[in-house]
């Protein structure tokens, strides 16, 4: 199989936080492929500013979401939702030209730190995802808890459970790229 590439939408933006850690391990894990860490540190979206055009960061980001074999959206749980950083990125991905999420394969992770892993934050990602009809895989779920404790000082996960599901993961998602759409 020729090169793949992965992009990563994480929605938090804290260099040091669990998600990042987990998108990374989500890439490791995918690899062998090119991996895009996404920069979603966009403007909060607003229609005066898109009636002015969309911003070139935003159309950096569909491009790139448009130009990767799959991608891998990993949320933290703010409030028992997604995190307004990632819902604003899908809100602008939603004004710009060309779909670059429909047909795309797409997996969902969360660490967060309660029992639940984020739970509720990826059901409502879930929702959030749906009117770009990307290619969203059902499972398994992978929902890291206590992630402040779930990671070894390389960032790896620990939990033998959590490395399984996340290799599972990956596989369907690898999997998915090859069907095709």
């Amino acid at each position: 199989m020729p090169d793949l590439h992965l992009v990563g939408l994480c929605g938090s933006l804290r260099a040091g936080s669990t998600n990042r850690l987990l998108m990374r391990e989500a890439a490791r894990v995918f690899a062998p492929a090119t991996f895009t860490e996404a920069n979603l540190r966009l403007p909060l979206y607003d229609g005066d500013l898109e009636a002015v055009g969309i911003p070139e960061e935003v159309t950096a980001l569909a491009e790139m979401i448009r130009a990767a074999d799959a991608v891998v959206v990993v949320t933290p749980e703010y409030n028992k939702n997604i995190s307004g950083v990632l819902k604003n990125a899908l809100d602008w991905i939603s004004r710009t030209k060309g779909a670059p999420l429909r047909d795309k394969p797409v997996a969902i992770l969360s660490a967060a730190a309660g029992r639940a892993g984020g739970e509720r934050a990826q059901f409502s990602l879930r929702l959030c995802l749906n009117p770009f009809r990307a290619r969203v895989l059902p499972g398994p779920e992978v929902m890291i808890a206590d992630s402040a404790n779930a990671f070894d000082e390389g960032g790896r996960l620990k939990d033998p459970r959590s490395i399984a599901g996340l290799e599972e993961l990956m596989a369907a998602l690898r999997a998915e790229v090859r069907r095709g759409g």
